[in-house]
C-alpha cells in the first residue's frame, strides 16, 4: 500500500495480478452485464441491435436506474473471481436503489435467472423477454424484488442493506456477505447508523461483511456528500467506525481491473487471516475489518 499523510487516502497501488487473457475475458464478461443493463431499461424490441436502433424500439417510460449498474456488474465479477479463486462461500447484497438490472444481468449470464424462468432463455427470444419483462407490471421491479433468485434484500427503500448484511453474517461462520453501499443511500440514517455493527461480529462463530462503498458522486438529485470530502478525510471516517478502508479509484477499465482484483485479493486474504487467528487463539477480539471505497464515474 502507498504511505498516507493527514490528507491523503490509503489508496490501492498494487502491481498487476490479472493476466492478459484474463483481464480479457472479465472485461468482456462486465461489458455483456453492461449491455444487458442498457436493454433492460431501455430497450423493448430489437434486443441484438441486429438492425438500425429506432424509437419504436425503445421503451415509452424508462424505469431502473443506470446510474450505479456499471459500478455493480464491475464488482460482481470481481467478486466471481475470489470466489473460484479461493472456493468461497459469498453472497452479495445490491444496496442502491434500483439497481437491480446490475443482478438479473448476472443472473442471466450465469444461467441462474433462465432455470428458474425458462421463457427467459439464454438466446434473442428469452434476452427480448426478459428486456420487456423488467419494470413492467406483474413482471421484474427494478429492485431486487422476492421474485429474483437468491433475493434477501430489495434495495427498494434505502439503508438497510449493511444490516441485512450483518445479519446474513452472524452465526455463520463460512460465509462472506459483500454489500454494495450507493453513496446516495449512506446519506440516509439506518445506513450512517450501521456502519457500527462491526462492533457486535465475533470472528470465531461469526461471518464477515465485506462493504463496497460507491462513491459516483451524485444521488437523485443532486451531488453526495461522501463524494465531495477529501480522501484523507473520508479514510478518517471510515477509520473511526472500525473499519480499514482500501481506495479503488479511476476511470480507465484496463487499469481500474487490475487495482480492484487487487483489492478485492487483499480484503479476502485479510478477512481470512483475521479468522484464523481468531478460531486458533480463542480470543474474539474486535479486528479491524477491510472494506472497499470504489470511486468511479456515474453510469
Amino acid at each position: 500500500m502507498t504511505s498516507t499523510t493527514e490528507n491523503d487516502q490509503q489508496t490501492a497501488s498494487f502491481a498487476p495480478v490479472l493476466g492478459a487473457d484474463e483481464l480479457r475475458r472479465m472485461n468482456a464478461y462486465w461489458h455483456a452485464c453492461n449491455y444487458l443493463c442498457a436493454g433492460m431499461i431501455y430497450l423493448r424490441a430489437n434486443p441484438l441491435l441486429r438492425e438500425p436502433l429506432k424509437p419504436e424500439h425503445t421503451k415509452n417510460r424508462l424505469l431502473g436506474h443506470w446510474g450505479s449498474d456499471p459500478g455493480q456488474t464491475f464488482t460482481w465479477v470481481h467478486l466471481n473471481r475470489v470466489i473460484k479463486k479461493y472456493d468461497l462461500n459469498m453472497m452479495y447484497i445490491c444496496g442502491p436503489g434500483h439497481g437491480a438490472p446490475s443482478v438479473l444481468s448476472n443472473c442471466y449470464l450465469e444461467g441462474t435467472y433462465s432455470e428458474v424462468y425458462p421463457e427467459k432463455s439464454r438466446d434473442e427470444a428469452g434476452m427480448l423477454k426478459l428486456f420487456r419483462a423488467f419494470s413492467f407490471p406483474g413482471q421484474l421491479g427494478s429492485h431486487c424484488t422476492p421474485e429474483l433468485p437468491g433475493s434477501i434484500h430489495e434495495g427498494g427503500e434505502l439503508g438497510y442493506s449493511v444490516s441485512h448484511a450483518f445479519g446474513a453474517a452472524f452465526d455463520n461462520p463460512d460465509l462472506i456477505v459483500s454489500v454494495m453501499v450507493g453513496d446516495g443511500e449512506a446519506e440516509t440514517g439506518p445506513l450512517a447508523t450501521s456502519w457500527h455493527s462491526n462492533k457486535f461480529l465475533n470472528p470465531i462463530r461469526d461471518g464477515a461483511v465485506l462493504p463496497i462503498l460507491h462513491l459516483n458522486g451524485y444521488k437523485i438529485a443532486n451531488p453526495t456528500i461522501l463524494s465531495r470530502i477529501s480522501g484523507g478525510e473520508l479514510e478518517h471516517l471510515f477509520k473511526g467506525y472500525g473499519w480499514s478502508p482500501v481506495f479503488v479509484e479511476g476511470d480507465d477499465p484496463a487499469v481500474m481491473h487490475q487495482l480492484m482484483a487487487a483489492a478485492v485479493e487483499k480484503c479476502v486474504t485479510e478477512i481470512r487471516a483475521i479468522q484464523q487467528e481468531a478460531r486458533s487463539s480463542g480470543k474474539p477480539d474486535r479486528p479491524r475489518w477491510p472494506m472497499i471505497i470504489l470511486r468511479s464515474p456515474k453510469g
